[in-house]
């Protein structure tokens, strides 16, 4: 039974790039058309890189074209600010890389997400500590422009709280503030619970809020929303069927050694085994997320995270070795 044709049969999304391709080239054992991987290692993370070259790529990744940097940092999870500050200096050379701006270029950064639920909260609490700068602009000092840039931000709120889908907020403000760059960050679903808080990925194709999460809403990318989109990403959740799936293969690798036992469950057909799962996590059909209960303190420390690498990568003139004065 293999593991992406059940996923696909109940419609479970894995947002991360990285993981879909390690889901695909675990199975075939051989690399996807189309598809490239890159990997670096930094002191404390891993960075993989995912590039999407071909509309065959695409099809077979479920991923549009265009590049998907997944920067993984188990440490984020350790109380040490140190480790946290490398992770940032890290980060913040990526989005670099991946944003190629011009020095007058001006940003809008939106936070995606529910401020009222916590593993959905990320996209707010980036704007919260985010240090914007139109608003100023026009009075700084000439000598400081070449090291600023124009940045403004707004966490629009989720269509159950403005009753107005989140990509028709953001084309409406885009229409007006007409920004080089949109940075859209958001919380995403994960395919294993280690990524939970401690894997962020960047994205140079956009995002399509809550598909990770079974309540996919408009997509925020050039095509809908007229500028080009980056889109920042965290697992916050993992959906039960994996954690389920997972703990049942388990089981069924200790029985490696008995063939016909190990025969009998990977002869399971997949509507089969999403059956048994449904009846498990019924009343949610497959729709129950789980999320860590520490998931406040993950949520604050890749927030300041994120916002760190923001102010870093997107004004030239903040000293990366007191970045942290620049934070709300």
């Amino acid at each position: 039974m293999k593991k992406s044709e059940l996923y696909r049969h109940l419609n479970v999304q894995l947002d991360l790039a990285v993981e879909a391709h390690q889901l695909l080239r675990g199975e075939s054992g051989v690399e996807i058309p189309g598809v490239l991987m890159d990997e670096q290692e930094f002191e404390h993370a891993k960075v993989t890189t995912i590039t999407v070259q071909t509309d065959e790529g695409a099809e077979a990744i479920s991923k549009p074209k265009g590049h998907y940097i997944t920067i993984d940092a188990p440490e984020i999870r350790t109380n040490n600010y140190i480790i946290h500050e490398d992770i940032t200096h890290v980060l913040a050379d990526k989005l670099i890389e991946l944003m190629n701006l011009k020095e007058d270029a001006s940003i809008l950064i939106i936070g995606l997400g529910n401020w009222n639920a916590t593993p959905d909260a990320l996209g707010p609490q980036v704007i919260n500590k985010t240090m914007v700068t139109r608003h100023l602009f026009q009075l700084t000092p000439d000598e400081l422009k070449g090291h600023m840039r124009k940045v403004s931000a707004l966490a629009p709120g989720v269509l159950g709280i403005t009753g107005i889908e989140t990509a028709e907020i953001i084309r409406g403000i885009v229409e007006h503030v007409k920004p080089d760059l949109v940075i859209a960050i958001d919380a995403l679903a994960a395919g294993s619970l280690e990524r939970v808080g401690t894997s962020i990925q960047l994205a140079d194709t956009g995002i399509h809020p809550g598909s990770g999460v079974g309540n996919p809403r408009a997509g925020i990318n050039e095509e809908t929303v007229g500028c080009k989109v980056i889109a920042i990403g965290l697992p916050t959740v993992v959906n039960a069927f994996v954690i389920a799936h997972d703990a049942v293969e388990g089981v069924f690798e200790q029985f490696v050694s008995t063939p016909s036992v190990y025969k009998l469950y990977k002869g399971i057909k997949p509507e089969t085994f999403s059956k048994i799962i449904d009846n498990v996590l019924s009343p949610f059909q497959g729709n129950l997320m789980v999320t860590p209960k520490e998931i406040d303190e993950l949520i604050k420390i890749t927030a300041k995270i994120i916002a760190g690498a923001l102010a870093m990568s997107l004004h030239p003139g903040i000293d990366r070795a007191d970045y942290e004065r620049y934070l709300q």
